[in-house]
C-alpha cells in the first residue's frame, strides 16, 4: 500500500512495515506547517490500522533526514502564535512517540532543530555516516519548541544536553552514538539497517513488543512499576505468551499470532 501526499510519502510493504519520507528534498526537507499537518495525519492512521506492524520514518534525498523548521514561517510568530506553534509540534511528535509499533528513524544526513527533535520522538534511531545532529535554535534566538529540551536530557543527561543546546554545536554520526543519541551507524543504507533491525524486532511477540514500548515509556513516571506489573500480568493471558512459552519447552520456533 502506498499513499501520497504533497510533503510526505507513506508507505506499507508486505510485511506490514510502513515507511514515512519527509519528501521536500529541495528545500532539505524542512518542516513547514504543512509536513507536521501531513505527519499528524499519516500517524493517526497508523494508530488505527492493526495490519501496521512498524514504522521507519526517513528524509526524501541523501542530504538530510530533515534539517529544521521553515525559517520563514518561524520569522512571523509572536508571543501567542509561537507558544501555539510549539505545543502543535510537541503533540504530533508525542503522537510518534506514543506510537506503539516500533518507530525507527533512518537518519540520512542533516538532522537539524526541528529535525532532531523529529528524531529524537522515535524509539530508535540508526544513522548514515554522513549524518549530523544538532539544536542550533540558539542562533536564532530561540529554544527547541518540538519537545527536544526534554527529550534531548532524557537521552543524553541534562548537563550534556545543556552543552548541545547552549552551544548549538552540531554532532557527528559517530559522536552522536559516543553520546547515546543514536543507537547505530552505518555505512550503508540506514532505511535497510532499520529493515535488518525490525527484523529482529517483529520476529519476537507482537502483544509483548508492543507492550515493552508502553512499559518503557514509563520508565521516568512515579506508576512506571505499576504500569510494568499490569502489563506483565495481561500477557501472561494471551496467546502469545502460551505459544512462546510452549516453543521454548518444545524446542522449536515460535508463531505468534499477535493475540
Amino acid at each position: 500500500m502506498s499513499q501520497s501526499y504533497d510533503t510526505v510519502l507513506f508507505e506499507t510493504d508486505d510485511k506490514g512495515i510502513a515507511t514515512v519520507t519527509v519528501n521536500r528534498p529541495k528545500k532539505l526537507n524542512a518542516l513547514n506547517d504543512k509536513v507536521l499537518n501531513e505527519l499528524a495525519d499519516v500517524f493517526k492512521a497508523i494508530q488505527v490500522d492493526e495490519d501496521i506492524e512498524a514504522v521507519i520514518i526517513t528524509g526524501g534525498g541523501d542530504k538530510a533526514f530533515v534539517a529544521g523548521a521553515d525559517i520563514k514561517e518561524l520569522r512571523e510568530l509572536d508571543n501567542r502564535s509561537g507558544r501555539m506553534a510549539s505545543q502543535k509540534g510537541q503533540q504530533i511528535f508525542q503522537l510518534i512517540e506514543d506510537t506503539r509499533r516500533p518507530v525507527i528513524g533512518a537518519i540520512n544526513g542533516f538532522a537539524l532543530g526541528g529535525g532532531a527533535e523529529l528524531a529524537m520522538a522515535c524509539h530508535l534511531r540508526i544513522a548514515s555516516e554522513n549524518a549530523a545532529f544538532g539544536l542550533p535554535e540558539v542562533g536564532l534566538g530561540l529554544i527547541p519548541g518540538y519537545g527536544g529540551t526534554q527529550r534531548l536530557s532524557r537521552l543524553l543527561g541534562r548537563a550534556r544536553a545543556l552543552e548541545m543546546i547552549l552551544t548549538g554545536k552540531q554532532v557527528s554520526a559517530d559522536e552522536a552514538q559516543k553520546l547515546g543519541l543514536v543507537n547505530s551507524v552505518t555505512d550503508g543504507d540506514p532505511e535497510e539497517a532499520a529493515r535488518e533491525l525490525l527484523g529482529k524486532i517483529l520476529s519476537n511477540g507482537p502483544v509483548a513488543v508492543r507492550s515493552a514500548i508502553k512499559a518503557i515509556y514509563h520508565s521516568d513516571h512515579q506508576n512506571g512499576y505499576q504500569v510494568e506489573a499490569d502489563l506483565f500480568g495481561e500477557l501472561c493471558e494471551t496467546e502469545d505468551f502460551i505459544e512462546g512459552t510452549s516453543a521454548f519447552l518444545e524446542k522449536r520456533k515460535p508463531e505468534f499470532k499477535g493475540k
